[in-house]
């Protein structure tokens, strides 16, 4: 049996309410490069190519596309099982959900947003950042088709409405930012909230403008939607935020930290191997590493576009925390509002894991 794939359908997993779950430990792979009597072992436990027994760990994450990039490609390329890992990645409805399984101990490690990480830590959820993957927002705010001739920058939004996947994400603070910092009444905004696919709600001129990820953004800019901020991009990124904006990244339960020291070491380890990875590979090959469950018929094509074009701004070719990249999410949720605003950085970021 190779890679443990469930379609995207809500799945009982435990406590668990998942979309999809992958495993690091590929049974094929592994009885290829053994022979005899090792190659029956792989039958029992999961083995890594030294004949060693792999570590069972779980890390919960959302389902945001181009979020799970680092963490299927990290796994499909060996790097999990090179550091003793047999990893499964449990996709849930979203960051809250993760960081909820994570904080109520179904799993060992959820990764989210930094947004949601910080709305999360204000609930009462006592979690800890230590990793990074991914430095920017992967969203953008977009017109819908027809509103792209009359609707030329974000002071235009002024008495709109505007599509965000739910009241309180990270989209939503990110276009309240936006707002404010152009001048926009917000009290003259209307949000609607639709969840993740604008794309026909935009297309067909329901909303004004939306926050968009991929491939919708690619599908309505052919249709000649326009793009007004582009989260994705570093250059809109140093523009509108000031640099760079920590997005991905892994969280653990604050009383877990010093006995998995050694653990998040090595997991750190293989997604900075992963990281890299992503950076040097073709785009055909990660989009090969992702589930297939979660692309459908010429999507492939549009999202190895999107790799190509996005992945240098997007991931980090390093798991360091970026403290500066932190402190502007917060800022952002802070001016828009949000629980995560009232959250100190050092009350939630832990980079001594890494420099120790």
């Amino acid at each position: 049996m190779s890679d443990c794939c469930h379609d995207l359908q809500p799945q009982e997993h435990g406590e668990l309410d998942i979309l999809h779950v992958s495993r690091d430990f590929n049974r094929r792979s592994v009885l290829k490069g053994m022979a005899g009597a090792a190659g029956l072992a792989a039958l029992g436990a999961p083995l890594s190519a030294f004949g060693q027994e792999l570590q069972h760990i779980r890390l919960a994450f959302c389902s945001q596309l181009l979020c799970v990039v680092p963490y299927e490609a990290t796994r499909a390329a060996g790097f999990f099982a090179e550091e003793g890992f047999d990893v499964e990645l449990v996709y849930t409805r979203g960051g809250s959900a993760a960081l909820q399984a994570l904080n109520g101990g179904a799993v060992e490690y959820a990764a989210t947003s930094f947004d949601a990480a910080l709305n999360a830590f204000a609930s009462g959820a006592d979690i800890v950042r230590f990793a990074t993957t991914g430095r920017l927002p992967l969203f953008a705010l977009a017109t819908s088709v027809e509103g792209a001739e009359t609707i030329t920058e974000v002071g235009d939004l002024e008495g709109k409405t505007i599509g965000v996947s739910a009241l309180g994400n990270a989209d939503h603070a990110f276009a309240r930012y936006l707002l404010e910092r152009a001048g926009v009444d917000l009290d003259s905004v209307d949000f609607a909230t639709v969840g993740t696919n604008l794309y026909d709600a935009l297309r067909l001129g329901q909303l004004d403008a939306g926050m968009v990820q991929e491939p919708a953004l690619s599908l309505l800019q052919e249709r000649g939607a326009r793009v007004l901020v582009n989260g994705m991009d570093i250059e809109d990124a140093n523009e509108y935020l000031g640099g760079a904006y920590e997005f991905m990244g892994v969280a653990v339960r604050r009383e877990e930290f010093d006995e998995r020291r050694e653990e998040m070491q090595r997991l750190a380890r293989a997604l900075g191997k992963g990281l890299r990875y992503v950076q040097e590979a073709e785009p055909e090959a990660l989009v090969e590493a992702l589930p297939r469950e979660i692309i459908t018929g010429g999507d492939r094509e549009i999202v190895a576009e999107s790799l190509a074009r996005y992945r240098a701004s997007l991931y980090p070719r390093e798991v360091e925390l970026n403290l500066e990249a932190m402190q502007r999410v917060i800022d952002v949720q802070k001016a828009a509002g949000g629980r995560g605003g009232s959250v100190e950085l050092e009350q939630i970021a832990r980079p001594d894991l890494l420099t120790s």
